[in-house]
């Protein structure tokens, strides 16, 4: 079954506790880091981790939790939320709220009413929460082809642009695969999003460059990171295949890819967006912060 965030609490079943440690794992399983250590993290990547996904902890337990491991902020929380993660020293490291869902997005002109008044309103909330990323979608084809999807994505985005410029706002479009999880999603290749961020020619338009989704609609991560980095705000983790923890059971790995991103420079976030099957949730976070901490 498809999972995504309109559906993913209901589907989230627990899984077994994590398998320990034993003198038979392959080379890749005994190159992970060793995640009962204590050391404070190296500070080479900026981590945060999505609400979403760990939706059976209230936000105040999460930000505790996320604290105590070295976590600098929460993914797609509203405002509601952001006087917690305030008392907890966090940031809200990738705003949401304004979009209207997934699928009625920026390429599709009958949306473009209610989703400018929606952004129009949130862009300056967020600049006096003192924060600066703002999630947004191509929305679904619906039979459009890419170049009207660009247009129509350019039409709608531009008369906002200058209020998040004013702002120091940044709307970033998220790459969602429409092979698995988001069927007829358009912004599902690195190349569809880069094109649109070239013609909006503005700073304050960026992706959000998911490593799990996009190792399902292309591969060729790192190369693909060093290439167009420059258009990239923000990075979402996962396993492939699965959506589940990023250790040593999914094809990814996790070390080389965290190395790549900090190479080109990059000072955003990369937030952790697996579904964890472990028993221990909150281990099995500790755990992917620990293998993606190079």
């Amino acid at each position: 079954m498809s999972l995504n965030r309109r559906n993913a609490l209901k589907n989230i079943i627990a899984g077994t506790a994590a398998i320990g440690v034993s003198s038979g794992l392959t080379a890749l399983a005994a190159e992970q880091p060793d995640v009962n250590k204590t050391e404070a993290l190296k500070g080479n990547i900026n981590h945060a981790v999505c609400r979403w996904c760990f939706s059976t902890l209230d936000v105040e337990t999460l930000c505790t939790e996320a604290k105590n491991i070295g976590i600098k902020g929460i993914d797609l929380v509203g405002p509601k939320d952001w006087p917690i993660l305030k008392k907890h020293g966090l940031v809200s490291t990738m705003c949401n709220g304004a979009e209207i869902n997934l699928v009625d997005g920026f390429n599709d002109k009958q949306f473009h009413e209610t989703l400018i008044k929606n952004y129009s309103a949130m862009i300056p909330l967020i600049a006096q929460a003192g924060y600066k990323n703002l999630i947004c979608f191509s929305g679904n084809r619906r039979g459009k082809d890419d170049e009207t999807g660009w247009n129509n994505c350019v039409e709608g985005l531009k008369q906002l642009m200058p209020l998040a410029e004013k702002h120091g706002v940044v709307l970033v479009m998220e790459l969602l695969n429409s092979k698995i999880n988001h069927k007829d999603y358009q912004c599902d290749k690195t190349a569809w999003g880069v094109e649109l961020c070239k013609r909006l020619g503005s700073e304050n338009f960026k992706l959000l460059y998911d490593i799990y989704h996009m190792q399902i609609d292309e591969g060729d991560v790192i190369r693909t990171i060093k290439e167009n980095h420059q258009y990239i705000a923000h990075y979402h983790t996962a396993g492939v295949p699965g959506r589940n923890e990023i250790d040593e059971s999914q094809e990814l790995y996790y070390p080389a890819i965290m190395k790549a991103i900090a190479e080109t420079g990059f000072k955003g976030y990369v937030a952790q967006e697996f579904i964890p099957k472990n028993a221990d949730k909150l281990g099995s976070l500790k755990k992917a912060i620990a293998i993606c901490d190079i």
